[in-house]
């Protein structure tokens, strides 16, 4: 983005936009899928009654580490991608 503490375009505030929109979705599904993951057994399969509530205990306590870690993982790998010098182009050749 503006590296000297410039103001931002308009087309760097919709890139910002969109990476966060993007974060937020993609860390929702991850989670998602981490809780369906280990609450699933316990509540489809028959288990021992021990392995059933680690499994309906570690759920909800890994779930929201996951969709934090996503979000910041993602947003940390988009501050550190180069940023195009103009909107829809990719090189100087361009």
């Amino acid at each position: 983005m503006s590296g000297y503490g410039g103001r931002r375009t308009q087309a760097e505030r919709d890139a910002v936009t969109v990476e966060i929109g993007y974060a937020l979705a993609s860390a929702a599904f991850v989670a998602a899928v981490t809780f369906g993951a280990l609450a699933g057994p316990a509540l489809l399969l028959p288990l021992p009654h021990l392995a059933e509530r680690f499994l309906a205990r570690a759920a909800p306590v890994l779930a929201p580490v996951v969709f934090v870690v996503r979000v910041v993982s993602v947003l940390v790998a988009f501050r550190q991608r180069p940023q195009p010098s103009q909107p829809g182009r990719t090189s100087p050749d361009s």
